[in-house]
C-alpha cells in the first residue's frame, strides 16, 4: 500500500495542468475524498510541487480535488480533480482558448475553443474488469443567466448534451467553433461548458469522476457614445461626451479615439484623455465614463470620426463610432462706402 500511495500522490500533485494559483491573495488546498466511505481530508498546498496523500488509498480508491480560494472578494474555484484506484484508468482534460488566463479557462461567446481528453491505463484483455477497459466522457453546459458570474452556482443543475465511451489510450481532440451555452442572443450568452471523465462502477467502487475541467463563456462587449450625433455640425466648443460600456471582457483595454476623416476600420487616431479604461477582473464589467475638454484634439475644419474601441486577447473591436463636421470658419459679408 505504501508504494502505491507514493506513486499515486505523484500522479495527483504533479500531473499537468493541476496547478494552484500563485499570489498572496490565494489559498490553495487539496481535498481527498475516500471511497466508498466518503471520508474527507483537506491539506493546504503550495501553488506547485508534490506531496504524499494525507490518507492511504483504500481498495475503493480516492478522489483528489485541487481548490484555490481568493480572499477579496471571497471566491472559491475548483481547478482540477483526479480519481485513483487499484486498476482505474487515468485521464486528463485540457481546454485551449485564445485567452492565456491561468486561473480558469475562459473565452468569449463568439470565439472557438478546443478540448483535449487524454486517456491512459485502459486495458484490452478480455479478462480485465470492465472498469479498467472503458471510461465515460460527459459534456455539460450551464447558463449563468443575463448578468450572472457563476459564483455559487449549483453544477448539478447543468444540462448534459453529450456522452460517449472512450476505450483506447490516446489524445481525443474536440474542436468547437461556437459554444452551446443556452441563450437567444448568441453574442450575449454567459455560462460554462464542463468536460468530465468518469470511471465505471464495479464491485469495489462507485462510478467516480477521474478528471474534469470547465471553460467559462463571457459575452461580447457593446457600447454607446452620447453627447454628439451622427453628422452633427460643431461650430464652437466640442460637447461633453458619455461612454456607456457593457460586458467589458475580464482582460481588456477600452478607449475612445478621434481622427480626421470618415470612419475607417484599423485607423489609428488620438486617444481621448479620460477615456482609457483597463479591466483585469475575473468577470465582465460595466462602466460609464464622461469626458470633457477634448477640443485640442480637433484642430481643423472638416469631417472627424470618434470611435469607441476595446482590445482583448482576441484583437481590437469597435464598439461604437460617430462622425461629425467641424466648421469654425467665420464668414463676414459687408461693403465699404465712401461719401464725397
Amino acid at each position: 500500500m505504501k508504494s502505491l500511495l507514493l506513486s499515486l500522490s505523484a500522479l495527483v500533485f504533479s500531473a499537468a495542468p493541476s496547478f494552484g494559483q500563485a499570489g498572496t491573495t490565494y489559498t490553495n488546498f487539496v481535498r481527498q475524498v475516500q471511497l466508498p466511505t466518503g471520508v474527507i481530508w483537506d491539506v493546504s498546498v503550495l501553488p506547485t510541487g508534490q506531496s504524499l496523500s494525507a490518507l492511504a488509498i483504500n481498495p475503493g480508491g480516492a478522489r483528489f480535488e485541487l481548490w484555490t480560494a481568493k480572499a477579496d472578494p471571497l471566491t472559491v474555484y475548483l481547478l482540477d480533480t483526479r480519481y485513483v484506484g487499484t486498476y482505474v484508468p487515468m485521464a486528463t482534460v485540457q481546454i485551449i482558448t485564445e485567452d492565456p488566463y491561468g486561473m480558469v479557462p475562459r473565452t468569449r461567446a463568439d470565439r472557438p475553443f478546443t478540448v483535449d481528453i487524454t486517456t491512459s491505463g485502459l486495458r484490452t484483455e478480455a479478462s480485465a474488469p470492465a472498469a479498467s477497459k472503458s471510461v465515460k466522457l460527459l459534456r455539460h453546459v450551464q447558463s449563468y443567466g443575463a448578468t450572472g458570474t457563476g459564483a455559487g452556482i449549483d453544477r448539478n443543475q447543468a444540462t448534459l448534451i453529450h456522452q460517449v465511451s472512450l476505450t483506447n489510450n490516446a489524445v481525443h481532440r474536440l474542436a468547437y467553433g461556437v459554444n452551446s451555452v443556452p441563450g437567444s442572443n448568441r453574442s450575449k450568452v454567459r455560462g460554462e461548458e464542463r468536460f468530465s471523465v468518469f470511471s465505471l462502477e464495479d464491485y469495489q467502487a462507485p462510478e467516480s469522476q477521474i478528471a474534469s475541467l470547465y471553460v467559462q463563456i463571457w459575452p461580447v462587449a457593446d457600447g454607446t457614445i452620447a453627447g454628439i450625433t451622427q453628422g452633427q455640425i460643431v461650430r464652437f466648443n466640442l460637447p461633453s461626451l458619455t461612454f456607456t460600456l457593457n460586458d467589458l471582457y475580464p482582460d481588456s483595454r477600452t478607449y475612445a479615439q478621434v481622427y480626421k476623416g470618415s470612419p475607417q476600420l484599423g485607423t489609428v487616431g488620438t486617444v481621448v484623455p479620460g477615456s482609457a479604461l483597463i479591466v483585469y477582473e475575473p468577470v465582465p464589467q460595466n462602466r460609464v465614463l464622461t469626458v470633457n475638454n477634448w477640443d485640442t484634439l480637433v484642430n481643423s475644419d472638416g469631417v472627424w470620426t470618434m470611435e469607441l474601441l476595446t482590445a482583448t486577447p482576441f484583437g481590437i473591436d469597435r464598439l461604437a463610432h460617430v462622425s461629425f463636421v467641424v466648421d469654425r470658419t467665420i464668414e463676414v459679408n459687408g461693403a465699404v462706402h465712401t461719401i464725397e
